[in-house]
C-alpha cells in the first residue's frame, strides 16, 4: 500500500491545474521549494515566454552519474467530458486516486518526489536525477529543452525510467507520432467560372488521397510489428478546412494529418513522399496562379522508441517491478528523444493508459504501492545490470 506521504504528494499536485494551455509554474516551483529545504538545488529550463519551465535536480550531486526518473507536468483539458467528480479533487474512493494526471502523470512524480531523502540516503553508487518536462501532451517540446540543457551542462546519466502509466510492467517500443499540417492556396473565382480558378479544396484533397493511398499501403504490404495493437504505420487526417461559400472557388484551404510510425520506420522519408506528391501537383496549380502551391508545418514530431529486452535498465526495470516479461505500448512518450539523446531508456510507470485522458480518470492505489516499491528498491540498488 502507498504510504500517507507518497499519497498526499500525489494528491497535492493533481489539485494543480496545470492543462498544456495553462502554465506548469505552480507544480514546477512547489517541487523546487521541497527539494531545496533538502539542500537540493533545481535546474529549470523555461519556454519563450517564461510562463512553463522544466526542471532538473540531481539526488546524490557529486555521483558519477545517475538514473533519471522522468515525467511531464502537463495534462489534457477535460473540457466536455462527463466527470462525476470534480477533475481537480484528487479524491480517493474505493482504493483509487481519481482526478486529471492522476494515471498520467501525476502520481508518478509525487511518489518520486516523496523518495527524496531516501535517494540521498542511498548507498547506490549512482544519483537519481528527477526530470520533470512541460508540453509533453501536445508535442513533447520541453523535454527538447531540457535535454538540451543536460548536453551544455555536460551531464551523462546512465539510464532514463520514464514513468508513465505500463501497469508497472516495463515497455521497451512504442511508435512514433509526427504529426503535420498543410496550407493550400489557390486562386478564387466566381463558381461559374472555374477554368480560372485553382480550387485550394480539390488540390488538397488530391493530397489526402496519397495519404490514403499509402496508409492502405502500410496495412497491405508493410511488414508486422508483434506486439503492437496495429502492428503496422498508419497514417490519418484529423481536420480538414476550407472554403468561404458555395458560389466562390475557394483559395484556401487547410488539413492536419499524422503519421505513427513503426520503431523500424522513417516516419520523415513518408513525410518527404507527401511533400514529393504535393511538389508534382504545384505546376498545375501555377498555370493558373504563380502564387498557388503547398506548405507545410509540422506540430509535433515525437520519435518512435526502441529499447531492448537485454539493455541493463530494463532488466533493472523488471527486477524492481517483480516482472517477468516487457511489453509495447500504443502511446508516445518522451522515451525516444531520451533514447536519441544516447541514454538507455525505458518506460514503466503505474497505472493504465485505458484511464489516462478519460473522464473519471484513476490510478488505483495497488499500483501506486508498487510503484513505491520500486522506487524504494531503486534506491538501494547498488549496480545497474
Amino acid at each position: 500500500m502507498i504510504s500517507e506521504r507518497a499519497l498526499a504528494l500525489a494528491q497535492t499536485l493533481v489539485r494543480m491545474d496545470t492543462v498544456s494551455r495553462n502554465s506548469n509554474l505552480e507544480l514546477i516551483h512547489f517541487v523546487r521549494d521541497e527539494l531545496q529545504r533538502l539542500g537540493v538545488a533545481s535546474r529549470l529550463t523555461w519556454n519563450a515566454d517564461k510562463t512553463k519551465a522544466n526542471l532538473f535536480a540531481t539526488l546524490g550531486e557529486g555521483k558519477p552519474a545517475g538514473v533519471i526518473l522522468s515525467g511531464h507536468t502537463d495534462t489534457v483539458p477535460w473540457d466536455g467530458q462527463a466527470w462525476s467528480l470534480e477533475p481537480l479533487s484528487a479524491t480517493v474512493r474505493d482504493g483509487r486516486l481519481y482526478g486529471r494526471g492522476s494515471a498520467d502523470m501525476k502520481a508518478f512524480i509525487g511518489i518520486a518526489l516523496a523518495q527524496a531523502q531516501h535517494f540521498l540516503d542511498s548507498p547506490a553508487p549512482f544519483a537519481i536525477h528527477l526530470a520533470l518536462s512541460f508540453d509533453e501532451e501536445v508535442g513533447c517540446l520541453g523535454v527538447k529543452e531540457l535535454i538540451a540543457d543536460l548536453r551544455d551542462a555536460h551531464i551523462q546519466p546512465l539510464a532514463c525510467i520514464v514513468g508513465e502509466p505500463t501497469l508497472m510492467v516495463p515497455a521497451i517500443a512504442h511508435k512514433g507520432v509526427y504529426r503535420y499540417r498543410c496550407c493550400v492556396r489557390g486562386k478564387e473565382a466566381h463558381s461559374s467560372l472555374t477554368p480560372r480558378s485553382v480550387n485550394a479544396i480539390e488540390m488538397a484533397a488530391r493530397l489526402v488521397g496519397t495519404l490514403r493511398d499509402m496508409a492502405e499501403g502500410f496495412e497491405r504490404d508493410e511488414p508486422r510489428y508483434t506486439g503492437f495493437d496495429v502492428p503496422y504505420t498508419t497514417a490519418s487526417v484529423g481536420q480538414f478546412h476550407g472554403g468561404i461559400a458555395d458560389n466562390v472557388v475557394p483559395r484556401d484551404a487547410e488539413f492536419r494529418y499524422e503519421f505513427r510510425n513503426l520503431p523500424t520506420v522513417d516516419a520523415l522519408a513518408l513525410q518527404s513522399q507527401v511533400v514529393a506528391a504535393a511538389r508534382a501537383l504545384e505546376p498545375g496549380m501555377q498555370k493558373v496562379s504563380p502564387e498557388a502551391g503547398f506548405s507545410f508545418e509540422p506540430i509535433c514530431e515525437v520519435p518512435a522508441f526502441l529499447g531492448s529486452a537485454d539493455d541493463a535498465v530494463t532488466r533493472l526495470a523488471q527486477r524492481l517491478a517483480g516482472a517477468s516479461g516487457t511489453t509495447l505500448v500504443a502511446f508516445g512518450t518522451e522515451a525516444g528523444l531520451f533514447k536519441q539523446a544516447g541514454i538507455p531508456t525505458v518506460v514503466c510507470g503505474p497505472g493504465s493508459i485505458e484511464q489516462a485522458h478519460q473522464p473519471d480518470e484513476y490510478v488505483s492505489l495497488e499500483q501506486l504501492g508498487r510503484c513505491e516499491q520500486f522506487l524504494q528498491g531503486l534506491g538501494g540498488v547498488r549496480e545497474i545490470a
